[in-house]
């Protein structure tokens, strides 16, 4: 069945799109299992990260066109019904996020996988604008997102030519974390996912979102959000937990909280 798998390993859940005849490209009912599946994971507070990747050979191979075109007339009014929850629960993701490339990530399955916190990537990914080549600009957070992690003149360039990045490449870009064999990736992700779930999981993605309301504050109007977020989170089990080991030289034990 075409979807979205889900699966536990301890704290951590992992999401597999699964659609691997079309390399899991984009449907409205796959963004839509994809939507759901986030929400209702991350409702257990024993989960603590996440893992998304593709099922088969590639990791998401960007719109269905037929699908696309089934949103009809009104694309806003489709895009941001069908598509944007999806993205929009990556980004707002209550646990850390990481994704797993495995194959070609074209169009908008390399929004999709700029969604997510950090990237892996298997020796076998790629990563693909396409759009110009049929006549359209970048869609899907491509252009809010792909200047950011690797710079504009860069990102300027992927959209423009539409050559392929390597997985080699988009490591030395910046673009990803890490590469790793094909036959080791998920694995990899799943240890990374895990080192993540084992810290203070609510001051990473507090975090996450000043680096995200930074892009359009000044320095002074950050450095006060900075210590409004600093006065929440000091006051968590967590803060707490970390400053008391800290002392105690010991390790600490984060639960979330």
């Amino acid at each position: 069945m075409t979807g979205v798998k889900r699966e536990r390993d301890g704290n951590v859940g992992i999401l597999t799109l699964n659609d691997p005849a079309s390399l899991n490209a984009m449907t409205p009912e796959l963004l839509g299992a994809l939507a759901t599946a986030v929400g209702e994971m991350t409702l257990d507070p024993s989960l603590r990260a996440l893992v998304l990747t593709g099922e088969g050979r590639g990791f998401c191979s960007g719109q269905n066109l037929k699908a696309f075109q089934s949103l009809g007339d009104n694309i806003y009014l489709g895009v941001m019904t069908h598509y944007w929850p999806a993205l929009r629960s990556l980004r707002e993701c209550r646990v850390p996020v990481v994704v797993a490339v495995n194959g070609v990530a074209a169009g908008g399955g390399f929004s999709l996988a700029m969604s997510g916190d950090i990237i892996l990537a298997a020796r076998s990914a790629s990563f693909i604008q396409v759009f110009s080549r049929i006549g359209l600009v970048p869609d899907l957070g491509s252009t809010w997102l792909l200047p950011r992690l690797i710079g504009r003149q860069r990102a300027l360039d992927l959209m423009l030519l539409n050559e392929p990045l390597s997985a080699e490449r988009a490591k030395e870009w910046g673009l990803v974390r890490e590469v790793v064999d094909d036959a080791n990736l998920l694995d990899e992700a799943k240890a990374l996912a895990r080192r993540l779930a084992d810290g203070p999981t609510r001051a990473l993605v507090a975090t996450r979102q000043l680096l995200e309301e930074s892009e359009h504050a000044s320095y002074d109007a950050q450095f006060g959000r900075e210590l409004e977020i600093q006065s929440m989170i000091r006051q968590s089990a967590d803060a707490l937990e970390g400053r008391k080991a800290f002392i105690e030289k010991r390790k600490a034990q984060f639960t979330g909280r």
